[in-house]
Formats: C-alpha cells, sequence, structure tokens
C-alpha cells in the first residue's frame, strides 16, 4: 500500500494557490488549461476514490478527457474535499486487492492505487508549473510514478490517453526529470513558451 496523503496535499496547497486569472492558462497537458485540468483532477479525484470502493458505475465507468472537462464554481471547495476522500478510500486494505475500474478500464487494484497516485504526481507538477508555484514530490510517491511511467513501454497503444512519447533525458538527471520524460513531459516546460490552451 502506497500512502496518497502527500501528493494530494501538494495539490491542496496549490489549488489554493491559482488565481482566477489564472484558469485560462495552458498546461503541460496539450490543449488543456489551467481549469480544465482542475476540473480533471476533481473528476479523478472522484473516479479513484470509486475505484478503492469498487464501486461500478458512471464515476468508474466513465473515460477522461481533461481538454473538455469543465470546472464548476465551487471548485475550490470541491478538489480539496474530494482528494482528502481519495486519501482515505486508499488507505483501506481491501482497495488494494482484487479487481476494479477506473476510467472505463478494469485493472487489479494494487495497479489502480498505483495509477491514483501517478495522477497525483503529475498533475501536481502540471499544475505548479502553469501557474508558477514550488513543486515537490514526496520520495516514495514520486518511486511510484516512476515505477509506472518507466514500465509503461514507449509505443502509441500503450500510452494512448496515458502518456506522450518518451522524451530524451540525462540518465544521471533528477528522478523528477526521468519521470517527467518518461511520461511525456519537457521537465524545461514553462507557460510563456507554450501555446494558447484555447
Amino acid at each position: 500500500m502506497l500512502d496518497l496523503q502527500a501528493p494530494a496535499d501538494q495539490l491542496t496547497l496549490l489549488v489554493s494557490g491559482i488565481t482566477d486569472d489564472q484558469l485560462d492558462a495552458p498546461t503541460p497537458c496539450p490543449g488543456t488549461s489551467v481549469a480544465n485540468l482542475l476540473a480533471h483532477v476533481l473528476g479523478l479525484s472522484i473516479a479513484f476514490r470509486d475505484a478503492a470502493r469498487k464501486v461500478d458505475g458512471p464515476t468508474t465507468t466513465t473515460a477522461p478527457d481533461a481538454t473538455q472537462a469543465e470546472l464548476p464554481p465551487q471548485w475550490r471547495d470541491l478538489v480539496p474535499r474530494h482528494l482528502d476522500e481519495l486519501v482515505q478510500a486508499w488507505r483501506q486494505p481491501d482497495a488494494w486487492q482484487g479487481q476494479t475500474q477506473a476510467g472505463g478500464v478494469t485493472m487489479p487494484g494494487d495497479v489502480t492505487g498505483l495509477v491514483a497516485n501517478n495522477e497525483l504526481v503529475l498533475h501536481g507538477w502540471d499544475l505548479a508549473v502553469a501557474t508558477g508555484q514550488p513543486f515537490r514530490a514526496a520520495p516514495e510517491n514520486l518511486q511510484g510514478s516512476w515505477q509506472m511511467v518507466s514500465n509503461t513501454p514507449d509505443e502509441p497503444a500503450a500510452r494512448a490517453g496515458l502518456f506522450g512519447p518518451v522524451l530524451p533525458v540525462a540518465e544521471n538527471a533528477p528522478l523528477l526529470d526521468r519521470t517527467l520524460a518518461h511520461a511525456g513531459r519537457d521537465p524545461r516546460w514553462s507557460a510563456a513558451q507554450a501555446p494558447s490552451a484555447s
């Protein structure tokens, strides 16, 4: 079992630092604004919370589309609340056992938990760099994210809907940079160089 408290706390802190005038800003996810990504984080928090609880319904069977996600007006309250529920759900040993589903994909519970961790870590970084805030990944959670991205083949079929192609990075680069590059993200990404998300 991997505790998801640290990346959830990081996201909650980032959410509290996002201003309304940053909602239309681009993120490292192509075609996805800060508002879209916040809505995606809200949706995945609910989806992976319910995956931990083995819920079979719309929250776990619907594939996500971050570029089309709409942010509700009360997002500042909803995102932290659902992140907390996600953390608590994955603290139950049963969550990591048997089969479950998220985003319409059926997976073993332990794999789904790693996917949830990876979503929190990567999207935490996405929001941090998009809004000019500091980011720090907890070592254990970053290692879990690295485990997932580095074991995903660099083939379009394996990465569809998950990651872009692996980007070149030095073998001795920091683990965060290697994790980002293996997830198809440029560790040096900046909003100033990005095209508009709209």
